[in-house]
């Protein structure tokens, strides 16, 4: 029986609006907008590629990585979290070969600040911005956000076996 040497993974997450925090996307704060509820800094664009890349990889979701229920990940910088889902990678032998990600808001605006969030999440990811696929919809008014009670956001990635492969 030959190994996987690609895999492909999916993440979802979602987080309600609360008007006290700041609002990070994709590791980049946006000033105009109320921020998301959660334990960490809530940035949902995150938490959605990190379960993606984590499932790719056959291993237990963010909330069983980092879950909030232990003090050490209040307010925690979700980059930080995304560079220790890459380190579980590297050690389960995987690195990521692109990820495309969707982010479902009524509001803000969020095409203006694609490039940073690109350029933020590039050198984590340890791959080109051209390999990060980034886009934002509305939900057309249809659930909580879409009456602009919150953000939705989707991640689909796709993972290879590190290094040589034994069996080519």
């Amino acid at each position: 029986m030959t190994e996987t040497r690609q895999r492909v993974g999916m993440g979802f997450d979602v987080h309600p609006f609360a008007a006290e925090r700041a609002l990070v996307l994709g590791g980049v704060r946006i000033r105009e907008h109320d921020g998301l509820l959660g334990h960490s800094d809530a940035d949902a664009l995150i938490h959605a590629l990190c379960d993606a890349l984590l499932g790719a990889a056959g291993l237990d979701d963010i909330g069983h990585q980092f879950p909030d229920s232990d003090p050490a990940y209040a307010s925690i910088d979700s980059r930080i979290l995304l560079r220790r889902v890459i380190e579980l990678l590297r050690k389960a032998a995987y690195v990521p070969v692109n990820v495309d990600l969707t982010v479902i808001a009524q509001a803000p605006k969020l095409a203006p600040h694609f490039p940073a969030m690109k350029a933020a999440l590039a050198p984590i990811l340890g791959l080109p911005t051209e390999r990060i696929g980034l886009k934002a919809t509305t939900n057309e008014g249809l659930q909580s956000w879409g009456y602009g009670e919150g953000i939705a956001c989707m991640a689909i990635c796709l993972i290879e076996t590190a290094g040589q492969y034994l069996d080519r």
